[in-house]
């Protein structure tokens, strides 16, 4: 399967027979990285890293397995660069796709921007364009979550129950991007998906949509309720996530002075506090089957979103999940960008 030149923006964009073969290929990037075994396959290729918000484990995936691949990963902070100062996405990606093999970009924090701006760089450009976390899907970190998953139960994951959930955090507004990537890429692989959330918690309504048409495709079960202990019931994978009210996110788009950003913030706080008791704790893992475990993006809120007794403890994968960040971030690289010219 040739995916050269192709984006990586949402993993809606993509077959399940590609989403399989960037797997496979993760899992050999892998096994060749524990086996201490070479992979210098995109020699003297470069890829433009550009941030609009700070990142651990993507920026650091990204750079290490740049280099692990013979390439150049070329960090890009938005706020240092003419984008500050107002030049387009289309001129952005003309540029840099000029002088690199591929544009990866985290534009996270906007409802409505993030997602627009990639598709805007994308069709500016012949090299691909890579998600690293939008408004609307985290594409590389489901794909590393779906990778630990399978490590796990085994690649037949048919009849496992996945809660993805709302949990309590004590700061402002975070993306919804985890949640609504995994509600779209786990129901179309053999997963019954559970999503809790308060009623202000909502996603958003075309990824909802999606979810559902995935799951009614591949014969999985997706369901939403507002009740944590009755998603975490039998399920085999938990994922406690904070995200925010997007009406208050969107709201603040509108907003001018720092009285009403303020109020706004503020606002979020207070609706955040009415859910505290949306904790993973010891005995919401108890609610799950036997054999759970525990999943996170990270970096997590601990004491808020869960107890250091979960996160710490047995069931919990959150740091070969995050491992597994690198290696589906080479096998992304590897398989979509290419050698000059087209």
């Amino acid at each position: 399967m040739n995916l050269k030149g192709k984006d990586y923006i949402e993993t809606q964009d993509l077959s399940v027979g590609e989403i399989e073969h960037l797997l496979d290929t993760a899992v050999q990037l892998k096994a060749d990285f524990h086996a201490g075994k070479a992979t210098i396959t995109l020699p003297n290729q470069t890829v433009f890293l550009l941030f609009f918000d700070k990142s651990t484990r993507t920026r650091n995936a990204f750079e290490a397995g740049a280099t692990q691949l013979g390439a150049h990963a070329h960090f890009l902070d938005s706020s240092a660069t003419q984008i500050s100062h107002g030049e387009t996405a289309t001129d952005t990606g003309i540029i840099l796709g000029s002088m690199g093999h591929a544009i990866a970009i985290r534009h996270d924090l906007i409802p409505g921007a993030g997602n627009s701006y990639m598709r805007e760089v994308a069709a500016a450009t012949d090299v691909p364009v890579i998600n690293m976390q939008c408004d609307i899907d985290h594409p590389t970190q489901t794909l590393a979550d779906l990778m630990t998953i399978r490590e796990t139960f085994g690649n037949d994951l048919e009849g496992k129950k996945i809660a993805v959930s709302w949990a309590y955090a004590p700061s402002y507004a975070k993306p919804l991007s985890v949640p609504q990537g995994l509600i779209t890429l786990m129901t179309r692989f053999g997963m019954d998906v559970t999503l809790a959330h308060p009623p202000e918690f909502k996603l958003m309504e075309p990824t909802m949509q999606a979810a559902r048409g995935n799951a009614k495709e591949a014969g999985t079960k997706f369901d939403v309720t507002d009740d944590m202990d009755a998603a975490f019931e039998n399920a085999d994978i938990v994922y406690p996530k904070s995200w925010g009210a997007y009406d208050l996110m969107h709201e603040r788009l509108d907003l001018k002075t720092q009285d009403q950003l303020r109020a706004n913030e503020e606002a979020c706080l207070k609706l955040n506090a009415k859910y505290k008791s949306w904790i993973c704790d010891e005995r919401r893992m108890k609610i799950a089957a036997k054999n759970s475990i525990y999943m996170h993006c990270l970096p997590a809120d601990r004491g808020s979103e869960v107890t250091d007794a979960v996160i710490d403890g047995p069931q919990s994968v959150v740091f070969p999940e995050a491992e597994n960040r690198l290696h589906t971030a080479k096998a992304i690289m590897q398989c979509m960008m290419r050698e000059r010219p087209f």
